[in-house]
């Protein structure tokens, strides 16, 4: 990480002058509670040492000058003439910057330099990681006095908006409130949350990267949530006061079992078996029960590859081949599906045969390696 820092520090000073503000934002991972943020549900998610260096500051002028040192690109707009770029990265940034003067806060002009290790495509939400970075170093930079809910607000409206990609919260929430060696349980109806230690010194996440994009992930997204927009709206007739599949007990989804399409149910009980895995993964985090915890995340595997039919063969090998490791405490499919990666839970000392075996035997189901890294549970958006 220091060396990251000083890399994007030294080609600010190069290009610019002057000392820079730094700013620190990180990837993520969601541990355990997959698609239950659209249903109003809970999701227990960290941030990663992977990360995106910012080096800002103010200019006297309108002009936002920014160097992408990853793509070695450079892009330069104006406060009121900000326009879509066909690089595209500069869209997350322009975003953010959009959303802070339609709220009315006043900003100047601004030289910038960023760059990170944050893997693209690959789940850990680069892009969150992109307008959280950015929006926090306009507030320490222009003294604006946000808290981090609205930073947080700010940076999703940014995607939502600008770049056009109809985001959750959950990316954002947890690239500014994430902290070192804890994970958070966010309630996406309320927002409100609670921390949980991730302490064992002697495990690791790892990250396994398919590398197969997720065409089909967009599409049968919005089926899902249709899906299960549609089990609510049976349900209603029997609770009227069910608003989500937050709202619905296992016990009143199964005592009108019989009324479901039988794809609709199984959607549904997904969902109601995930937020309760949620919750009971949190236990397991309290008493420091890692081999329950890892067993929770085997079963949200099987719920996401047979209920919610969500995974891919790519994604079931990893974790099949997982599995198949031991040290290895829990693996299963992360995001969206359809592609992507996993997310698994690895004694350290387990690391060397898992990136073997793993990648032996992924390399024999497809023909390629997959792209494998190893994660620490570092802290949120802060400066250096």
């Amino acid at each position: 990480m220091n060396e990251l820092i000083g890399r994007v520090a030294d080609r600010f000073q190069k290009r610019f002058g002057g000392k820079p503000l730094l700013v620190v934002s990180p990837g993520r991972v969601n541990l355990i509670g997959e698609h239950t943020d659209y249903n109003e549900g809970f999701v227990l998610p960290g941030t990663t040492d992977k990360a995106i260096i910012f080096a800002a500051a103010p200019r006297t002028d309108a002009v936002c000058h920014f160097i992408s040192h990853d793509f070695d690109q450079e892009f330069r707009c104006e406060l009121d003439s900000l326009h879509r770029s066909p690089l595209r990265w500069p869209d997350y940034l322009q975003g953010v910057i959009d959303q802070f003067l339609r709220a009315g806060h006043r900003l100047r002009g601004f030289n910038c330099v960023f760059g990170g290790d944050i893997p693209v495509g690959a789940g850990m939400s680069s892009s969150a990681a992109i307008e959280g970075g950015l929006a926090f170093a306009l507030n320490a930079m222009f003294g604006l006095g946000l808290d981090s809910l609205t930073l947080v607000k700010l940076a999703q409206k940014a995607e939502n908006e600008f770049v056009g990609v109809r985001c959750g919260i959950m990316d954002q929430f947890i690239n500014i409130h994430g902290r070192e060696k804890m994970v958070l349980k966010l309630d996406c109806r309320s927002l409100t949350y609670e921390y949980f230690p991730f302490e064992r010194e002697d495990l690791r996440i790892i990250v396994s990267d398919t590398l197969v994009r997720r065409e089909l992930a967009g599409s049968e997204y919005n089926v899902r949530r249709r899906q299960c927009e549609d089990g609510v709206n049976l349900l209603k007739r029997f609770q009227p006061e069910v608003g989500s599949l937050r709202d619905v007990t296992l016990e009143l989804l199964q005592a009108h079992q019989t009324e479901f399409d039988p794809v609709i149910f199984r959607r549904c009980d997904y969902v109601v078996r995930e937020n309760i895995r949620v919750a009971e993964a949190c236990v397991d985090l309290l008493r420091g029960d890692f081999k329950s915890f890892g067993e929770r995340m085997y079963d949200s595997h099987a719920g996401l590859r047979d209920d919610y039919e969500v995974s891919s063969s790519e994604l079931n090998t990893l974790v099949e081949a997982a599995a198949r490791v031991p040290g290895v405490l829990g693996s299963r499919m992360m995001g969206a599906g359809f592609g992507g990666c996993t997310i698994s839970l690895v004694e350290s000392a387990a690391i060397p045969e898992f990136e073997a075996r793993v990648s032996r035997d992924y390399q024999a189901a497809t023909g390629q390696p997959p792209k494998i890294y190893v994660i620490r549970i570092e802290a949120g958006t802060h400066l250096v």
